[in-house]
Parts: C-alpha cells; structure tokens; sequence
C-alpha cells in the first residue's frame, strides 16, 4: 500500500505524535508511507496533484522516536511525489495551528484532499467532512444530551448574563487548540471578566460554556474509528488527563498527568450517539473529549494521544488503524477505486 500523511509540516514533526507512530506502523507492516507539509503540495497543469514527499530508509522500527530520527535525518527519502497514485492519504494537519501565522494554510490539505478523491485515493477524513469541522461551532451540531449549555457571541453583555445565569463558566475562543486562552469564570472573577473576554475575542468569537464540575477530575479522551470506539479485544484505545495543581485545563501540555482510562458504559452511551453524524461526516479517526456524562470536545483534525492509550493498555492501536485503513485500500481495489470516499471512511 502507498499511503502518505499529511501535516502541519514535516520539520516539526516528533517521535510521540500520533502521526509519527502511524507512520511507523505503516513502514512496519511493509506500506511505503510518504510524509507530506501542507506547504508541498501542488496543482499541476495536467490536473494532477503532486507533492514533495518525505519518507524513511529502512523497512523496521522498534521505536517511533528512531523511525522521526530517519525521517528527519540525512537519509531520509525526498522525492516529488502524483499523490493521485497513493492508496491512501491521511489528514493529519491541525488547522488552527496556522490559523494565525499561516491563513493560507488552514484548510488547504482539505482542498488538495478533495481532488485526491477523484482520483480514487481513500482520504481520511473525509475533507468535505473536515470542511464541516473548520471551527468549534461543528461541535453544535451534535445532540444537545451530550453537550454542555453553550452561547457563542462577541457580546460582552450576552456573556455577562450567561456568566450570571450559570454561576460558573469557561469562556475559550471558537478557533484554537491546546488550551490556550481558556479561562474559568466564577462569580467572584465578574469584575474581570471584560479583560478576560477582550483577551479570547482577540481573533474571533467567545464560546462561553456551563462549567462541569466533573471537570474537577479531568476528562477522558476516548478514540473512535469507523463510527465505534476503537477497541482491540477488551482494551479500548482511550486515556484520562487529570488536571495538575490548580490548573483547571487538563491539555498535557497545559500541565495535566495522563492516566489510564476505564470506559463505562456512560462513555459507551456517548460515542453511540454521536456516532451517526461521525459517519454521514466520514469521520474515520476522531478523539472524544469527555467531562463526565458530557462532551467537551470532538477532535477530528490530527487527535493526538493514540501512544497514551497504547501506554497504558499495552496494544498498539496504531497498527489496528493501519490494518483498517488496508481494508478501505482492499474495498477500493475490488470496486475499481470507484466508490463514494465518505462511505469508505467509516467502512
């Protein structure tokens, strides 16, 4: 299978990110597996997109920390590369990492993803469905049972009343990740919230949402693949995040402990709803923040995390989402690449 992976971009890729044990398992299983930065890709005049492409020199890797060292070392494999040629091609960008310093950047692997998928390549996610997903208002499409009461404005005054109306919330900015400029608002913290929303509003729109007190105990993210939680045997690929100190966000590397994860069947009852709309979106591979008996979040670009879980559970998912990304390449092969790239996602 030829699969390639794309991301922010290639230099800045580590060993403990999901992307890089993904790759590693691929290469481990005998795949030729490019790596691919939004800023290599290209249209070309005969209405191909081609990409320079970086790969690996050896066949087997004990580790996704030396498979990086290969793939970033003087070895490494660099060659322009017809992504329509590929079997497989992954999404793994995060948007709101270039939102700021690179616009252009932000939905551009979506849009060169759309074109792969008429030349037959298996894109996950699907980009029409991550084009759905460009801001954090995608999460309020899902049903209201499993999402915390939200209002999303750049009115000071609107988050005032719903600040007063709560008692307690957290105000984040609709575009963004890893916890930055989250804040906790309680009733004594009202004389400040205007600096605190000035500093969220800064470059867009305020979600301002009621405050979960299970939060108190971190929260839980849960992986799911094909529409089901990804579980090899009895083990499911998932891991908790517990808060650090008086920190109140639970992001690792906002300072939260990562520990193991027992799924209950609260967590099952989740994933189950939110799983039609994972389909009809083509959401292959999505990670599921979970607070309690609600959802804080729904990562559907790059969810991060797949090492934690195989840490603590001693399985290596990776390989399982390679070996399901196989079967989707296998589908395609008997139905001559012609079928629909949504319904093959979650196949």
């Amino acid at each position: 299978m030829k699969i390639a992976f794309i991301v922010n971009d290639v230099r800045t890729e580590q060993g403990k990110f999901t992307t890089s044990r993904l790759g590693q398992a691929a290469v481990n299983r005998g795949h030729q597996a490019w790596v691919i930065g939004v800023g290599d890709l290209a249209y070309d005049p005969d209405g191909q997109i081609r990409a320079r492409a970086t790969s690996v020199p050896r066949t087997k890797y004990s580790t996704s920390e030396s498979y990086t060292a290969d793939l970033h070392g003087k070895n490494a494999v660099k060659v322009r590369i017809n992504v329509g040629d590929l079997d497989a091609l992954m999404l793994r960008n995060v948007p709101s990492d270039d939102a700021i310093d690179r616009p252009w950047a932000a939905t551009i692997a979506a849009e060169f993803g759309r074109v792969a998928t008429r030349h037959g390549v298996v894109v996950v996610n699907d980009p029409n469905g991550l084009a759905k997903a460009a801001s954090k208002m995608y999460f309020q499409l899902f049903p209201e049972e499993v999402r915390p009461r939200t209002i999303i404005t750049r009115d000071r005054e609107e988050i005032k009343a719903f600040a007063r109306d709560e008692g307690t919330i957290v105000i984040k900015p609709l575009q963004g990740s890893g916890g930055a400029s989250v804040f906790l608002v309680r009733e004594r913290d009202l004389p400040n919230l205007n600096q605190m929303i000035d500093a969220v509003s800064r470059d867009g729109f305020v979600i301002a949402q009621e405050y979960l007190a299970a939060a108190e105990q971190g929260d839980m993210r849960l992986f799911v693949m094909n529409g089901r939680p990804l579980r090899v045997g009895k083990k499911y690929a998932a891991f908790r995040r517990v808060r650090s100190g008086g920190d109140m966000r639970s992001n690792v590397h906002a300072g939260g402990i990562k520990a193991a994860a027992e799924i209950d069947s609260t967590a099952l009852q989740i994933a189950e709803i939110v799983r039609p709309r994972l389909v009809q979106d083509g959401m292959f591979l999505v990670g599921l923040d979970i607070v309690g008996d609600k959802l804080m979040e729904i990562n559907v670009f790059s969810p991060g995390g797949l090492g934690s879980a195989q840490q603590f559970e001693k399985v290596n998912f990776s390989a399982h989402v390679i070996e399901a990304i196989e079967r989707k390449v296998q589908y395609m092969q008997f139905y001559g690449r012609n079928f629909d790239n949504v319904d093959m996602c979650t196949l």
